[in-house]
């Protein structure tokens, strides 16, 4: 009885090996794929290693190091997007305009400005998910156009110094909702980017809302309206004069 079962046993082994070799050489079960949130984690903690608390990138130290920038933007290249939900998406496309921008920045690193990188925004071409794309495209079919929400304007940094301050966290797709309202949060009430005169009862805000001006519009309230649904602290009284303040082209560069 025992002969018989032994023989059974080594029987069964043979064909599991067999079956194995024909599979590939392996009975090892297959890796899963990695979960979602994964790239967001590997670029909150490169944005963490490389912007300070006010939005500068430290490009200096990149430009001397790329081979981490480097393995990063590939993930960005090679991500599945069509795979992912809508809110994962929405993150993934805000997190790749983000770390694109750097990377451009970086190629043509020292500058000045993006503005005098020929074709930063509307010529030169990014890869991302599979696709080749100019920055505007990727902000505007991508982003603007599928999603209809204004508060990406507040989350989506061009290299420049007028942008709002680069977070240093990563949008994530499950939480991409709640990431938005508390950036939203941070840039309009940031005395920098809102600048109000109460002595003078003027504001002057961002060139921003006047460029985008019809998709603030479209999400029901404007100007000051807007603005105040996000600021904790103080509202602006709907008396006070608006106005733009010229936008500030130069390198959000940390030095």
């Amino acid at each position: 009885m025992l002969k018989s079962l032994i023989s059974s046993l080594r029987s069964t082994r043979r064909l599991t090996l067999a079956a194995a070799l024909l599979l590939g050489g392996t009975t090892a079960p297959a890796v899963a794929a990695p979960p979602m949130a994964a790239l967001p984690q590997a670029t909150s903690a490169y944005l963490a290693k490389f912007v300070d608390e006010y939005g500068n990138v430290n490009y200096g130290a990149i430009k001397r190091n790329p081979l981490e920038l480097k393995a990063l933007v590939r993930r960005y290249e090679t991500f599945d997007a069509g795979a992912a939900t809508a809110p994962d998406r929405e993150a993934f496309y805000l997190n790749a305009y983000n770390i694109m921008v750097i990377n451009q920045v970086v190629a043509n690193y020292p500058a000045e400005s993006v503005q005098k990188i020929p074709g930063f925004f509307d010529k030169n071409l990014v890869s991302v998910a599979g696709e080749k794309m100019t920055l505007n495209d990727l902000e505007a079919k991508k982003l603007r156009e599928p999603f209809h929400d204004p508060r990406v304007h507040f989350a989506l940094v061009c290299g420049a110094k007028g942008c709002p301050r680069l977070s240093r966290q990563a949008f994530v797709g499950n939480q991409v909702d709640a990431q938005l309202t508390v950036q939203a949060r941070k840039v309009l009430q940031d005395p920098k980017f809102i600048r109000v005169n109460d002595a003078a009862k003027k504001v002057l805000i961002s060139q921003i809302f006047k460029w985008y001006e019809p998709e603030f519009k479209a999400s029901g309230k404007t100007g000051l309206a807007y603005i105040n649904q996000y600021r904790d602290k103080k509202a602006i009284p709907a008396t006070y004069a608006v106005d733009y303040y010229a936008y500030d082209w130069a390198l959000n560069d940390r030095k």
